[in-house]
C-alpha cells in the first residue's frame, strides 16, 4: 500500500473514531484490511450526512452537493485519480471488496430522504409514514443498505446473507427511532407509522415539543414504543443466522454491533421506555465490556 493510500485510510479511521460512536466498536475487532474498508465507507457516509444536516442551507443546494459528492465517488470507481483522502480510500475499498457502486447511490439517496420532508415544526410535527411498510422502505435506504455494504466487506457466499443483513439494518434503525423520539419530534419529524400510533390512540399532537416536556407523557407513548421495540427484537433474530453466513474473521464484529444495539434497546425497555427524560445510551464501560468479549470471540 502506498504512503498516500495509507494516509487516506488513516484519515478515514480518524473520522470513524471521532464520529461513529457505536459502530466503531465493531470496526475494532476486524482484520486491518476490513477495518480500513469499513472506515472508508463510514467516512463517505459521514460527509453525505453532514451535507444533509448542515443548518440554514437551502435543501436544493444540499441535494446538489450530495449529487456532486456521489458523482465524485463514481468517477473514482471508474478509475479517475483523486486527492480527496476519503474518496481515495473508498475507491480502493470498493475495488478490493467488489462493492456494487449502486449501493453507494442508494446510500446517498437515503441520506437525502429527509430533505423531502414537508416543512413542520416542533409544536406541529409531521407523521412521515402511514404504514409499517412505508417505514421499512425508508429504513431500507437509511440503514439496510448499510448492512448490504458491510457484508460485502465481511465476506459471504450464500445470498441469504443479503436478506438477513437488511433485517439487521432495520433492527438498528428501529432502535434509533425509539431512542430519538424526542429529538426527531423537535425537528418536526415522527417516524412511528400512523397506523401504529392509531393503535395506541396517539396523534401528532402527542409529540409536540411542549407536550413532550411533561414526564407523564411517557405513559402515553409507552405502548407505541413497546410495539416498535418488539418488532426490532424479531429483526435482531436475523443476526444469529447471518453470523453463520459471513466469513469467520468478521463474526466478532457483527456480534459486537448487534450486542451494542440490542443492549441499547434493552436499556430503553428497562427504563420503561422513558426516552424523554434523557437520551438513553450505553456508557463507555458498557461498550468496552462488549468490545472485550468481541476480542475474545475473535481469537477463540
Amino acid at each position: 500500500m502506498s504512503d498516500q493510500l495509507s494516509h487516506a485510510y488513516a484519515v478515514c479511521r480518524g473520522i470513524s473514531r471521532r464520529a461513529a460512536k457505536n459502530f466503531y466498536y465493531g470496526f475494532m475487532v476486524l482484520p486491518s484490511e476490513k477495518r480500513n474498508a469499513l472506515s472508508a465507507v463510514y467516512a463517505f457516509m459521514r460527509h453525505a450526512d453532514d451535507i444533509s444536516d448542515e443548518p440554514g442551507v437551502d435543501p436544493r443546494l444540499k441535494r446538489q452537493k450530495l449529487t456532486e459528492w456521489l458523482d465524485a465517488a463514481k468517477a473514482v470507481f471508474s478509475g479517475k485519480a483523486t486527492d480527496d483522502p476519503v474518496l481515495m480510500a473508498l475507491g480502493d475499498a470498493q475495488t478490493k471488496f467488489k462493492i456494487p457502486p449502486e449501493l453507494f447511490e442508494k446510500l446517498v439517496y437515503g441520506t437525502g430522504l429527509d430533505l423531502d420532508i414537508p416543512p413542520a415544526s416542533a409544536e406541529s410535527p409531521a407523521i412521515l409514514c402511514e404504514t409499517f411498510e412505508d417505514l421499512k422502505q425508508y429504513c431500507y435506504y437509511v440503514a439496510s443498505v448499510v448492512g448490504l455494504v458491510c457484508i460485502r466487506i465481511f465476506g459471504y457466499q450464500d445470498t441469504k446473507a443479503e436478506f438477513l443483513a437488511e433485517d439487521c439494518g432495520l433492527a438498528f434503525q428501529l432502535t434509533n427511532i425509539i431512542r430519538d423520539i424526542k429529538e426527531d419530534a423537535s425537528m418536526g419529524r415522527i417516524y412511528i407509522p400512523a397506523e401504529d400510533m392509531a393503535r395506541s390512540n396517539l396523534t401528532a399532537a402527542n409529540f409536540a415539543s411542549s407536550v413532550l416536556q411533561n414526564p407523564a407523557q411517557v405513559q402515553q407513548l409507552r405502548p407505541a414504543l413497546e410495539y416498535e421495540a418488539e418488532r426490532a427484537r424479531k429483526y435482531y433474530e436475523s443476526a444469529k443466522w447471518l453470523m453463520e453466513l459471513i466469513d469467520e474473521d468478521s463474526r466478532a464484529a457483527l456480534w459486537v454491533l448487534v450486542e451494542i444495539y440490542s443492549r441499547l434497546l434493552q436499556k430503553i425497555a428497562d427504563r420503561n421506555y422513558d426516552v424523554l427524560t434523557e437520551r438513553v445510551r450505553l456508557t463507555l464501560w458498557e461498550k468496552l465490556k462488549v468490545l472485550s468479549r468481541g476480542f475474545l470471540l475473535r481469537i477463540a
